[in-house]
């Protein structure tokens, strides 16, 4: 059997484990977020990211070491990640104060417009070249957002603003992640965020801080467990799948964020927040094969 016939049965075998990863690791961290949007009728949220980054950071360092040894838990970029792990406790807050008072569904379409807004800054922030079908996506993303929010309408919710916040400094995150090294790969950066979350929800927790009831306990052990399946997941995932293949298939979250919001809230959002959301998940997955397909042409070339 030649080689021509064994490497595409390869790539197409790599490709659905990929996908499978980053199905299961998004439907892992929509459970996370429930989870979340429940505790969040009890608890303040930087406690709720306290108590995840706590329970987590043993399970993510112990992950982190044995796919990748000593060598993952080295930096160059200290700093560069504690302001990466302050920006992510914000944005998380964000989002977890939306969830109190949207629907889950809603919350995570909106704040999935966070790669309309990393192409956005990459062109203000960074000087790169955007072509002119991926500013139409952005556009009809950005587009796709107002008819979920409604700004001036009678639907409109100020709590839109929480999980949109949380897309734009979810953006900012990805931007400043340029600036860490390449021989810094996915498991140290996401070591390092759990750890940051740590270290900055713990500043503001003496304000915010009340006892965890017993039996809201397995509620945080849920977040914390499910959050770092999904991070490890969604991480083999872009490990052994091409990206612009397994990417669009974030965007299942806001199928998984339906069915769980209806099981457990009797959540339906109507039928401008479900056209919004495809627009959204549309720009963004046309946003994501399209800039894979353009890093392998410049591979190429060089």
């Amino acid at each position: 059997m030649s080689s021509s016939t064994v490497l595409p049965a390869v790539r197409e075998h790599s490709a659905f484990a990929g996908i499978a990863c980053v199905v299961g690791g998004i439907f892992f961290l929509t459970l996370s977020d429930a989870n979340a949007k429940w505790l969040g009728a009890h608890y303040n949220p930087l406690q709720i990211l306290f108590l995840r980054a706590l329970i987590a950071l043993p399970f993510v360092t112990a992950l982190a070491l044995w796919l990748g040894g000593r060598r993952v838990i080295r930096t160059a970029h200290p700093g560069l990640h504690l302001l990466r792990g302050a920006i992510n406790v914000v944005s998380a807050c964000c989002f977890y104060l939306g969830l109190r008072a949207l629907p889950l569904a809603e919350a995570t379409a909106i704040a999935f417009a966070a790669p309309l807004f990393v192409t956005a800054l990459s062109v203000l922030i960074l000087k790169e070249r955007v072509d002119g079908k991926r500013w139409l996506a952005v556009l009809a993303g950005f587009a796709g957002v107002l008819i979920v929010v409604r700004p001036g309408s009678d639907a409109f919710q100020a709590a839109t603003l929480y999980p949109l916040t949380t897309a734009l400094l979810y953006a900012v995150m990805m931007i400043t992640a340029r600036g860490i090294s390449r021989g810094e790969g996915m498991l140290t950066t996401t070591f390092y965020i759990v750890l940051g979350q740590l270290v900055c929800s713990a500043v503001g927790l003496p304000w915010v801080w009340q006892a965890p009831a017993t039996e809201h306990l397995p509620y945080f052990f849920g977040i914390a467990l499910f959050s770092t399946l999904g991070l490890a997941l969604i991480t083999q995932g872009f490990r052994i799948g091409p990206a612009s293949v397994v990417a669009p298939f974030d965007y299942t979250g806001l199928i998984w964020a339906t069915i769980l919001g209806w099981i457990f809230w009797r959540e339906a959002p109507d039928a401008y927040a479900y056209l919004g959301a495809l627009i959204i998940a549309g720009s963004g997955v046309y946003i994501a094969v399209r800039e894979a397909r353009a890093k392998s042409r410049r591979r190429a070339k060089a």
